[in-house]
């Protein structure tokens, strides 16, 4: 019995091998048909083998466009060990790779910090510190630390001159300075501080001996740079000038409080005194010693730092008539935090790293699931397009206008 093939490999007639019938029911003889058939499998075939070929042709061009591909890659890898390697870090050193830290120059100074920084460590947060440092911070706020990790690829800073009773009389001579920097590489067992601060302006002492101070500090090795924190525009600006007209070293950064609620230093003054002299902006308490995070929507918790001895400030804060009217804004931008899908502290710690003055911003968090949950914050950044950022701006109603604003 033979097959005849009708249009289409799959479609078939039985017929005896003597004829067949064609179409309008003519009789038609096998050698005829026979042309046929083999012309209509060569065609068949011809147009298989064209697409075999395109698909080969496809696939050769996607091997060539992946190994072109990786090459590239192998070769952004090498040059980017090779500088590593130049600058005496590993690859493994790399935390961003890993991470998606992002890291930022302070000020105008070469000094790379990374965009989160752990604030108020001292040597019981060995885990924390830990932690983070494996999640991409190099930058540690502290008067107390302990001595983990390689050194040269963290930044270490530490304040002298806290403003307490004790250190008020004493003020912030150049006595005071020198011993307490020495006393606190001694308690922290390093040999230098990367970044000492000036922590609130004292009074009583000349700026012109607390820049010779800070000065000296760096030329004996005891810190690399200095900074000041909680300094008015004017202050810092004196201290800049005083360094120039005496060959001396000036501060490359101020630590200055920044979150929704307090926006005007860093927003608008700040970011002169960076055009001008190349002061950088490191934020602290991005959370509002934690109002931000939503825990005093009910009042105050017996867990929280309000209801502690001493904290009597932050309860009156709170429960004050403004801190109402912050309570009824946090349920609004709680609204807008659920729409990004992240939590309300995240939201306003990435608000704080979207400000591209701020080169670092402080995280005050005291136990590891708190830590994790606002370094993931920086996973929420992308999403605060303008639209987003206007909203927070017209929900928050504090939006400083620098005098270039005015004019425009």
């Amino acid at each position: 019995m033979i097959f005849i093939f009708n249009g289409s490999i799959t479609q078939c007639l039985i017929v005896t091998p003597d004829c067949f019938f064609g179409s309008g029911g003519k009789i038609l003889s096998l050698s005829s048909m026979s042309d046929s058939v083999h012309s209509g499998l060569s065609c068949f075939l011809s147009e298989q083998a064209l697409e075999q070929e395109e698909k080969q042709q496809r696939s050769s061009q996607f091997a060539e466009f992946q190994r072109l591909r990786a090459v590239r890659a192998a070769a952004q890898l090498k040059n980017l060990e090779d500088f590593l390697k130049m600058n005496h870090v590993s690859l493994r050193d790399s935390m961003a790779y890993s991470t998606g830290m992002m890291y930022r120059n302070l000020g105008k100074s070469g000094l790379r910090v990374s965009c989160l920084g752990l604030g108020e460590c001292d040597i019981n947060m060995h885990e924390l510190m830990t932690l983070a440092y494996e999640n991409g911070i190099n930058l540690f706020d502290t008067s107390e630390l302990y001595n983990a990790g390689k050194r040269s690829s963290l930044v270490i800073t530490t304040k002298v001159f806290w403003g307490g009773e004790a250190e008020m009389e004493r003020g912030i001579s150049r006595k005071h300075i020198i011993e307490g920097l020495k006393a606190s590489l001694e308690r922290l067992q390093l040999d230098y501080i990367d970044v000492v601060f000036a922590n609130r302006p004292d009074p009583n002492t000349p700026i012109e001996e607390t820049v010779r101070a800070m000065t000296h500090l760096i030329n004996q090795g005891m810190a690399m740079y200095w900074g000041t924190s909680r300094w008015t525009s004017m202050e810092i600006m004196e201290a800049y000038s005083v360094a120039r007209q005496f060959n001396q070293i000036p501060p490359i950064c101020e630590q200055a409080e920044y979150h929704m609620f307090q926006r005007d230093k860093v927003e608008v003054q700040l970011p002169e005194l960076f055009h001008k002299i190349g002061i950088g902006a490191m934020a602290w308490s991005p959370l509002a010693c934690g109002i931000l995070s939503g825990k005093y929507t009910n009042g105050i918790p017996s867990y929280s730092r309000a209801s502690l001895k001493g904290y009597q400030w932050m309860k009156d804060k709170v429960m004050s008539e403004e801190g109402h009217r912050q309570q009824v804004k946090l349920k609004e931008l709680q609204a807008v935090a659920e729409r990004l899908g992240c939590t309300l502290p995240q939201l306003a710690i990435a608000w704080c790293l979207r400000n591209e003055g701020v080169n670092s911003v402080l995280l005050g968090a005291s136990r590891t699931d708190q830590l994790m949950e606002n370094i993931r914050a920086i996973k929420v950044l992308p999403k605060l397009s303008l639209s987003i950022v206007c909203e927070v701006d017209n929900l928050l109603g504090n939006k400083p206008y620098s005098k270039k604003d005015s004019r425009s």
